[in-house]
């Protein structure tokens, strides 16, 4: 009896990390300090010499069961990017800049192939989140899982310096809410999306004309990530006052998180377009309205919250960096909590 008998391939272990070294080193930044494959990641902290009190800020997230629609179409290399998105735009939200990245993928059985697809899209949104991917884990566990299934989750640290928290502290009536447009569902309610459709290969890569392709292409489109755009919001000048990531628990569990005491926020629901996804899961599941923006980001992957004197600018920057900005709303005065209208 050895360990691979007992259903661990050591040496699939080792192939694994060499097919995804391509695809990690095109995250590094100058400041990590060290090789993939050594026991820990370092990262040098000159990043912070120039702030006045840096405070790290950091994020951690899965995939959730989304991971059930990659294994059924065999289609493993966009899920990297939900992971990552998860984490930084959380991070981005506070006002951070993410740094590193680290993932954890655990599987029933090591195939190699299978692992640098799924390591290529954490490295996508590594890249896309100008994160470096400076470490990570790969454990094999059969009997625990599937052969053919893996879980996927990841941790992320980024740099804000402390007078450049976003808190919602400064907030006021009249500031003016912009959301950030969402590539659909993202990585949420995917347990209430597993029970809509049906979940085989043939209803996946079935084209539907309302969507413009097939519905596994529309649910596995990859969680947006906002880095840049916030990023690009602060650079012209204009001063986040609130942020929220549009994340499970949708409208009404997400945009209080970043609100005062007496302060609401309104929304104006028919202010942006919805993505046809989400009026086909309302409509074949049978699910009421207000279930739908209490489960899904319903197009808004990410909302802020800006004086109206900075609203065009904000628009400006976010569009210059790639992403589609609406305004969406308002704060008001009030009890904490949101309103759609």
């Amino acid at each position: 009896m050895d360990y691979k008998k007992a259903g661990v391939d050591i040496e699939a272990g080792y192939r694994s990390v060499e097919l995804m070294k391509k695809h990690v080193q095109q995250t590094m930044r100058p400041e990590v300090l060290t090789n993939l494959g050594g026991f820990s990641g370092a990262f040098s902290m000159e990043k912070f010499k120039d702030m006045e009190k840096p405070t790290l800020v950091s994020g951690t997230d899965g995939v959730g069961t989304k991971l059930k629609l990659a294994f059924l179409l065999d289609k493993h290399d966009t899920v990297g990017i939900d992971c990552v998105a998860m984490c930084v735009n959380d991070i981005a939200c506070a006002g951070g800049e993410p740094l590193f990245f680290l993932d954890y993928i655990a599987c029933g059985k090591n195939v190699p192939e299978k692992i640098a697809a799924i390591v290529s899209g954490v490295a996508a949104g590594c890249i896309q989140s100008e994160a470096a991917l400076i470490g990570g884990e790969t454990a094999e566990m059969p009997g625990f899982y599937p052969e053919d299934e893996y879980d996927l989750a990841g941790f992320a640290v980024g740099v804000v310096d402390e007078k450049d928290l976003i808190t919602g502290r400064d907030l006021k009536s009249g500031d003016v809410l912009i959301g950030m447009a969402s590539s659909g569902v993202h990585s949420n309610g995917f347990s209430l999306v597993r029970k809509v459709f049906e979940m085989t290969a043939e209803s996946l890569n079935t084209y539907h004309e309302e969507l413009g392709t097939t519905l596994g292409e529309a649910l596995l489109a990859p969680t947006k990530i906002y880095v840049k755009a916030l990023k690009a919001v602060k650079g012209a000048g204009v001063t986040v006052k609130a942020c929220s990531h549009i994340t499970g628990g949708g409208f009404y569990e997400n945009i209080p998180r970043m609100l005062i005491e007496g302060k609401r926020a309104v929304v104006e629901k028919d202010s942006y377009p919805v993505p046809p996804i989400f009026a086909k899961l309302k409509r074949e599941g049978e699910i009421a309205e207000e279930m739908m923006y209490n489960t899904y980001n319903m197009g808004l992957g990410m909302i802020l919250a800006v004086d109206r004197a900075d609203v065009d600018k904000a628009m400006e920057a976010i569009r210059t960096a790639g992403e589609t900005p609406y305004v969406v709303g308002r704060i008001e005065d009030g009890e904490k909590g949101v309103a759609l209208c």
